[in-house]
């Protein structure tokens, strides 16, 4: 038979067939007729094939292009099992799909993942040596060439970008900074996750603690960059929330005191008139600080609340997903407390 007939020939086409594939595995095409001797001889040097990594041929002469290492680890990876990209597979970065690809039991994560997500704190997708990809079967195949394979015992939610299931950021960060051994390189991806707003500080810190990254001497640094850009975020949209919404200016990250008496704490914004104060919930502290720092906000606003101060929490997330709700939420507590006098009104000091 002749070897450079396509295989697109090999039997009549399905119309999701019309186009030929570019990245398959040994199996599937014996199943179209190509034994694996005929397979071997196309990927000889100079042939019209050549082979990624094992078992996974590209169909076609030249370098691989657009997505075909990608598909090629996905496919390495779970031995075939991944389903066939098919045809038509874009070159360019798709709109993420937020929905689990069919069968889900790898995906792309690391530097690649990153790269996909639009970092510039990475290496472009071509000029990567090692593709990682996270893969939650229990018996995966071990690293080969430029595919570099890691086990999971429960794979998170993937993004659908460029056709492919790719890692969250927090987890894609985490898989990428295990590797890395510079404070500088480690704080770069960092700093973009959380100011490119790719993700929350509190959620990249569970993943750090998660894959047991927080304590390696080179990250503690970048943690603490970590959590003040995560800080200063937060403060920024808390400001353009009041602005935009056209809420009374406050007074802004003061600590309020009784008179004459203890700290009740401090507030990332203050309305004297109101008696009512805004925190931000930018927590995002190490494993074990949460939930102790929730007991001490809960006892500081019951304090406050029998005073006569509305404390109102606003997440980061919400400041950022829905603005205009959260300004409703400030403006409802702002009319409720209009005339209502507190028990004590606190001294308002500088924070």
């Amino acid at each position: 038979m002749n070897q450079d007939t396509p295989l697109s020939s090999r039997r009549p086409a399905r119309p999701a067939e019309a186009a030929p594939r570019r990245v398959m595995t040994t199996a599937p095409l014996r199943a179209l007729g190509v034994p694996a001797a005929e397979t071997a001889e196309r990927c000889r040097p100079g042939g019209p094939w050549h082979r990624l990594l094992p078992g996974v041929p590209l169909l076609r002469p030249g370098p691989p292009a657009g997505p075909d290492r990608l598909w090629a680890a996905l496919l390495y990876a779970t031995r075939g099992a991944w389903p066939d990209p098919g045809p038509g597979v874009p070159a360019k970065t798709a709109a993420r799909e937020p929905r689990r690809p069919a069968r889900c039991t790898a995906m792309i994560t690391g530097p690649a993942a990153l790269a996909l997500h639009g970092f510039a704190a990475v290496p472009p997708l071509p000029a990567l040596e090692t593709i990682d990809v996270l893969v939650g079967r229990l018996r995966p195949p071990r690293s080969a060439r430029w595919a570099r394979i890691l086990r999971t015992a429960g794979l998170p939610e993937p993004v659908t970008v460029m056709g492919v299931p790719v890692a969250p950021v927090p987890r894609a960060v985490a898989d990428a900074v295990g590797r890395l051994t510079e404070a500088a390189a480690v704080r770069r991806l960092l700093t973009e996750a959380v100011r490119g707003g790719h993700c929350e500080p509190a959620a990249l810190v569970r993943e750090l603690s998660a894959a047991r990254l927080l304590d390696r001497p080179h990250m503690m640094g970048a943690v603490e960059a970590l959590l003040a850009e995560g800080r200063a975020s937060a403060e920024d949209r808390l400001y353009r929330m009041v602005r935009v919404h056209g809420l009374p200016e406050p007074v802004w990250n003061v600590e309020l005191r009784l008179p004459g008496g203890p700290s009740l704490g401090g507030a990332d914004a203050y309305w004297p008139e109101q008696a009512v104060a805004v925190e931000l919930d930018a927590r995002a502290g190490r494993p074990g600080e949460a939930g102790a720092a929730g007991a001490r906000r809960a006892r500081r606003r019951e304090h406050l609340e029998r005073l006569g101060v509305t404390v109102v929490h606003l997440s980061p997330r919400a400041l950022r997903d829905a603005p205009e709700q959260q300004a409703a939420v400030v403006r409802t507590a702002l009319r409720a407390a209009a005339g209502r006098e507190p028990a004590a009104r606190p001294v308002v000091l500088p924070r």
